[in-house]
């Protein structure tokens, strides 16, 4: 970068001349807020085009926002030097390779991997991830595939791949009202006997898992309601034979992953969800031991040492480069060296910091507004609390008569007052079906309907509304938490919403 983090930062007390002054009753209940004021000055320099275009942003959980020097770095990097595609030996490609092995080593830094025990493979997101380990995981009649259900769909996904190959899918159900999982449901899950049933061939691809029960996946951090699940349940899983894939997509923006202490067979990663820029740009970072013991079912440019035509036979390249299909995305690839410079320069603890003192805040005071009546003006799902859990909130708002307000007339009027909220049920039906209480027999009775939308979907489902998602990240502050409560007081307060005229809801 040009220019170092202070120095791009501004100096010491210019944002705080120029900022709204904190609520009352603000810093006495988060002090620790006090200590994040150089978040303000990057606010008011690297993000200035938020306060510009007089936009909230509450969307953390979906997309980071870029700095504008992550941007001037990329602009510097690929307008000073020739890269190109980096399947070769020319000096173009050259650079390019070294770029990403740069990059690749940045990663493994960053989560204190150490690159003889760990992988970084690149690849388009978190999701991308995931499909990798449900296609290549040795998944066989002998084995099974744990999951919670507070899981994003690119992880429920993989029980399509485990039941293809005859293994058996279990979900571990909430066991409170705060959408938390119990340690014991997990150890009883994680202590059922072996299926009994052989498989038909001994050359089968659980044989390649030699003694290993299966495979737990769990998010550290819940896209839907902030809840941070029990990193313990690593060590729980190898007591008990399981491999782990850790979704640390919605957990990594603002808190630490220490992977010389926590040790996961996988974890799954989407930059853009860190820093903002670049998208298109994900991680499996991956124990070498488990590597091994992956079987992909396809080759491609890239990942293929040699392939042969007429003899039908070809051998996979070595290391990260046999998961890595194609030309990986080598001019942005490299961005990720900046973002997390950027990131690291700031500290992520301060990062964590300023979020959970700006959750705690936005918790507390959705759960006090009332109507005139008195009446709750918000049902939240989730913690109401900040211990264990992140800056994600899942809500929805009540009128005084205490229906659900529908999603959609509350994504029109955020919209129009320049707010970035979600609405929807975030890509998580787990958590979804746990906030609304949402029950096997529900499903089944809506499924005879045989419903051709997802509104019709809704109605057999008896659901009158989707969820509502605020998030906060790097570059939020209590001004944009005060103007979004304002505004749903102002909106809402002894109002009926009128759902008149709304689109129809095209998916979750």
């Amino acid at each position: 970068m040009t220019a170092t983090l202070d120095e791009r930062s501004g100096p010491p007390g210019s944002a705080e001349e120029d900022r709204p002054p904190e609520p009352p009753g603000f810093l006495p209940a988060y002090p620790g807020y006090r200590s994040t004021a150089l978040l303000d000055r990057l606010r008011a320099t690297e993000y200035s085009y938020l306060d510009a275009g007089g936009h909230v942003y509450l969307d953390y959980a979906g997309a980071g926002l870029p700095a504008q020097a992550q941007v001037t770095a990329h602009a510097e990097r690929i307008g000073g030097r020739c890269l190109g595609n980096p399947h070769s030996q020319n000096p173009a490609s050259a650079a390019s390779t070294d770029l990403i092995e740069r990059a690749r080593l940045a990663v493994l830094t960053h989560f204190n991997a150490p690159p003889e025990e760990y992988a970084a493979i690149f690849t388009p997101n978190a999701t991308g991830a995931c499909r990798l380990i449900g296609e290549a995981y040795p998944f066989g009649p002998r084995n099974r595939l744990v999951l919670t259900w507070d899981n994003h769909n690119s992880v429920n996904g993989i029980r399509e791949f485990a039941r293809s190959r005859g293994a058996i899918t279990q979900y571990v159900p909430f066991s409170s009202p705060e959408l938390r999982i119990d340690d014991d449901a997990i150890r009883q899950s994680l202590a059922q006997p072996r299926p009994r049933r052989a498989a038909r061939r001994t050359a089968s691809p659980s044989a390649a898992a030699g003694s290993r029960r299966g495979l737990l996946a769990y998010p550290a951090q819940s896209n839907f309601s902030g809840v941070q699940h029990p990193l313990a349940w690593i060590q729980t899983a190898h007591e008990h034979g399981y491999d782990v894939l850790l979704d640390a997509a919605a957990y990594v923006p603002s808190n630490r992953l220490d992977l010389s202490v926590v040790k996961p067979e996988f974890v799954a990663v989407s930059w853009y969800k860190v820093f903002g820029y670049p998208t298109g740009v994900g991680c499996l970072i991956a124990r070498r031991e488990a590597l091994r013991r992956l079987r992909r079912p396809w080759f491609a440019g890239g990942s293929v040492h040699i392939a042969g035509v007429q003899a039908g036979w070809h051998a996979m390249a070595a290391d990260e480069a046999r998961f890595e299909d194609g030309t990986v995305s080598f001019l942005q690839i490299p961005d990720l060296e900046a973002g997390l410079s950027w990131v690291n320069g700031i500290g992520i603890d301060l990062i964590h910091q300023r979020v959970m003192c700006l959750t705690g805040w936005l918790l507390g005071r959705l759960a006090a507004l009332r109507h005139g009546n008195g009446e709750p003006m918000a049902r939240i799902y989730g913690p109401a609390g900040t211990p264990d859990r992140g800056g994600t909130v899942a809500f929805n708002l009540l009128d005084p008569g205490g229906r659900v307000v529908d999603e959609r007339a509350v994504a029109q009027a955020t919209a129009a007052a320049g707010i970035s909220i979600r609405t929807g049920c975030f890509c998580n039906p787990g958590a979804t079906e746990g906030a609304f209480s949402l029950t096997e027999a529900d499903w089944r009775r809506a499924l005879r309907g045989r419903a051709r939308t997802m509104d019709q979907n809704l109605d057999l489902l008896g659901l009158p509304s989707l969820a509502l998602r605020a998030s906060v990240g790097l570059a939020s502050n209590i001004d944009d938490v005060e103007r979004f409560l304002t505004f749903v007081e102002m909106t809402y307060t002894d109002r009926v919403a009128d759902t008149g005229g709304l689109p129809p809801r095209r998916g979750c």
